[in-house]
């Protein structure tokens, strides 16, 4: 199965990051990455070029705070959390996103036991 570019997940980018950091707490920029090939099985391949800048945006929303962390290794580590301004905004968003899904697959007439 290809990989999807995350330039073209725009706006979609941002919903992940936040579901991520929502299930498993704070984490730094290539846990997150990592957390969405994982759960896409590879579809989505984030690359630091999208994920750094959608990170940006989130912080000046409001929606992601982070702090330095000193790693087992002795380095410092930016971990990045959801704020509770990110949560509101993740169930917003994410309910959107739901009913907007809902609504092309109707429109493709895509059974929705076909979509797994």
């Amino acid at each position: 199965m290809g990989s999807v570019r995350a330039g073209n997940l725009y706006g979609t980018l941002e919903l992940m990051i936040l579901k991520g950091l929502e299930v498993n707490g704070p984490m730094h920029g290539v846990s997150v990455a990592d957390h969405i090939r994982s759960r896409s099985a590879g579809v989505f391949q984030i690359e630091e070029g999208s994920l750094y800048p959608a990170l940006h945006r989130l912080q000046a929303k409001g929606h992601v705070s982070w702090e330095w962390v000193k790693t087992d290794e002795g380095k410092r580590a930016k971990y990045y959390d959801i704020s509770r301004a990110g949560r509101k905004a993740l169930a917003r968003e994410l309910d959107g996103w739901l009913r907007s899904t809902r609504a092309m697959l109707a429109v493709l007439e895509v059974p929705t036991e076909e979509v797994t």
